[in-house]
């Protein structure tokens, strides 16, 4: 871990390249730049996160803690690279007093050129993310309505302020459940009228996947909100009777089917590294999302 006190982006670049060279591998490996927009209490959840995913997407992560308050404007970091933790550059650089409100001028000089960034606001997201500093450099910018005080109330901001590239991982948690339930609808379903939801109360992934359901079914669908984790059953009614997804456990679930025996399924719930990993397999455009998340204003 190297620490520079009182410094600037661009000495953190420097100081990444001179250990780079130290260790005798250059940067070309890096696929991309990660930039984490987080406060003090989830920067670390966040960057770990981010760097279990190095493993599969090696890139330079940079996560920016503004720290306002009547100190100086200073810039503190710590760099690491490569090592144990993966073949990724990490920069967690802590933006004090005035300086907090210039994180855009201090990531300029860290970014990879020629290839691709992607921003990640853990919590709180601006407004309009594609028109922040930060996210104006972004092909893709990643949101997480779950970790929101009002879930509900943020997907709606996300869905009147959605722009091509932004993604939220209340979306990407449902890539289990519509794969599942896309294999289910493999053998024919007769005349499916309904479906209902049953999930923990004010799940933003649970509001995604009613959306989704009723632009790709044209049915009605409704959610009943429970003390359980997640999303823990989608049931549809159809006029050969019930076909169910329900949850057991972390892991599995049980699909049931009418005239049917009951079939064991693999459901494990994903932790925020494999999360951001799934989202840096494609760094195009979302459309599918960009559907859904633009359609949830009109349904609620």
């Amino acid at each position: 871990m190297i620490r520079l006190e009182d410094t600037s982006g661009s000495a953190v670049a420097a100081a990444i390249t001179a250990e780079r060279h130290r260790q005798g591998s250059p940067t070309t490996g890096m696929v991309l730049t990660m930039l984490i927009l987080s406060d003090e209490e989830l920067q670390s959840d966040a960057t770990s996160a981010a760097v279990m995913a190095a493993r599969e997407h090696p890139m330079r992560i940079v996560t920016l803690i503004p720290r306002p308050g009547r100190t100086a404007p200073t810039l503190d970091a710590e760099i690491a690279v490569g090592g144990d933790d993966g073949p990724g550059e990490v920069a967690v650089l802590r933006l004090r007093g005035e300086l907090s409100d210039h994180a855009n001028s201090v990531a300029v000089p860290l970014l990879l050129p020629d290839t691709p960034i992607v921003a990640f606001w853990p919590s709180h997201a601006p407004e309009i993310p594609a028109e922040d500093p930060i996210g104006k450099h972004a092909q893709r910018r990643i949101t997480d309505s779950a970790a929101c005080e009002d879930p509900l109330s943020d997907l709606t901001a996300r869905s009147r302020s959605y722009r091509p590239g932004d993604t939220d991982l209340a979306w990407s948690r449902l890539t289990p459940w519509r794969s599942i339930i896309a294999s289910a609808f493999d053998r024919p379903v007769k005349d499916v009228r309904s479906a209902r939801i049953i999930a923990e109360t004010d799940n933003p992934s649970a509001a995604l996947l009613r959306v989704w359901l009723m632009q790709r079914l044209s049915i009605e669908v409704s959610i009943s909100w429970d003390n359980q984790p997640g999303i823990s059953l989608v049931a549809f009614d159809t006029s050969d009777g019930e076909l169910s997804i329900s949850r057991t456990d972390r892991i599995n679930a049980v699909l049931k089917r009418p005239d049917s025996p009951d079939a064991s399924i693999y459901l494990p719930r994903q932790d925020l590294a494999s999360l951001l990993s799934e989202e840096l397999k494609r760094l195009d455009p979302d459309d599918v999302y960009g559907t859904v998340i633009k359609g949830y204003d009109r349904v609620q």
